[in-house]
């Protein structure tokens, strides 16, 4: 079981170095660093973040065991969110309460926000002109590539059996149409139950599960000329940040589904735009919302959609963590979140696919989205850099490929 109260934890610290545990404002002040730091340099998306993370708190600094970081991993996989935010709100939690888990995440996420924010004042005032263009050429179809990279390697965790890959395939298949993706989450995972508890019942509760997410689909997205509220805006950040699980891949499924095909706020190239500033950012991808809500309501409407999408990942730590252990044993819990994930890969095979015909207009684009493609499946470069190369191409290519 894992402790959530700061005297557990720091009675872990003495059994695992065997040295006094630091006094409260000290722990606190080392907590702020960290993640400050972090949070300033931990490029390379979720997967980099928490091996970051864990080279911190397990090897260098010692705060806990191999064991415990694995079961918060395994916790962040079970609720809603951005993974490596929730890990580093799980650290602060474990290792300074409910203090620790504002303090953690709100060092995390800060850097970048303000990084992000920067940078959308600079696009909204530059982004229409040619340089800027020319860069946005080159990169989105890098951006294509590290998507359909990111796919393949989560897929080999996803798709476990029959039942997962038939869910997943035609999740891709209902987003790509036009199928809300809110209800082929819901059907995804409840189909997955349906299935594990098998013969008649789970028979039965697959069309149970078909039926409610055709009913929900009712809902489908159509584009509709809604005016920019700060209101509308901040729900729409808080219903993504409330519900989306896996990847933070998986969030340019629900902003193109929910701002650009349904609401009509923004357009396909913005919405690549806005995924290529969170690549080149450190920090959580879900800084997207900063970017957009600067787009859409200037300094304000970053903050209130930054605040909606990372403010339920606060509520959920602080909740789920004495729930962990009984979570995580849980056969429900289990069956669920299988059909989830797989259903949420096929939601980022259908965004690659939307993003790829807007990236991928001419053949000097599909060379740059192949070269990218080898580089990272051979070299393995950081993310960052094969941005940078793309921007360097598609400023190299402004005088030969016309847009």
């Amino acid at each position: 079981m894992l402790p959530c109260d700061n005297h557990r934890a720091r009675d872990d610290v003495e059994r695992i170095t065997n040295k006094p545990a630091q006094p409260k404002e000290r722990a606190l002040r080392d907590l702020i660093a960290l993640f400050l730091r972090l949070g300033i340099t931990a490029f390379g998306g979720p997967a980099a973040h928490i091996a970051m993370m864990r080279h911190e708190v397990v090897e260098q600094r010692r705060w806990m065991t191999d064991a415990a970081f694995l079961d918060l991993l395994a916790a962040t996989n079970l609720i809603p969110g951005p993974n490596s935010t929730e890990m580093a709100i799980h650290i602060g939690y474990r290792r300074h309460g409910l203090l620790g888990l504002i303090a953690a995440g709100v060092c995390f996420i800060l850097p970048a926000c303000i990084i992000v924010g920067t940078i959308a004042w600079g696009y909204k005032h530059y982004g229409d002109t040619p340089q800027v263009i020319w860069l946005m050429y080159g990169v989105s179809p890098v951006i294509i590539a590290i998507l359909i990279q990111a796919v393949w390697k989560l897929g080999h965790a996803a798709i476990t059996d029959v039942t997962s890959a038939i869910v997943g395939t035609l999740a891709a298949a209902f987003s790509i149409a036009g199928f809300n993706e809110l209800a082929l989450l819901i059907g995804g995972g409840l189909t997955s139950f349906a299935v594990r508890l098998g013969g008649r019942i789970g028979a039965i509760g697959v069309v149970a599960a078909l039926s409610a997410s055709a009913t929900l689909v009712a809902a489908s997205t159509t584009t509709t000329a809604v005016p920019v509220t700060l209101t509308r805006l901040t729900l729409a950040f808080l219903k993504i940040g409330s519900i989306l699980f896996g990847s933070g891949y998986v969030l340019l499924a629900f902003l193109r589904a929910d701002l650009t095909e349904r609401l009509g706020w923004l357009t396909e190239q913005q919405l690549i735009d806005a995924v290529t500033v969170g690549q080149v950012t450190p920090g959580p991808v879900f800084t997207t919302a900063t970017f957009i809500g600067y787009l859409l309501e200037g300094w304000t409407g970053a903050a209130f959609a930054t605040f909606a999408i990372f403010a339920p990942g606060f509520v959920l730590v602080a909740v789920t963590q004495p729930l962990i252990p009984r979570l995580r044993q849980s056969t429900i819990a289990s069956a669920l979140l299988d059909g989830v994930v797989a259903a949420s890969l096929g939601l980022m095979v259908a965004v690659s696919w939307h993003l790829g015909r807007t990236a991928i207009v001419d053949v000097p684009t599909l060379l740059l989205l192949g070269a990218a493609g080898v580089l990272l499946c051979w070299w393995k470069p950081n993310s960052t850099w094969l941005i940078v190369g793309g921007a360097g191409a598609g400023w190299l290519l402004r005088g030969v490929a016309p847009i």
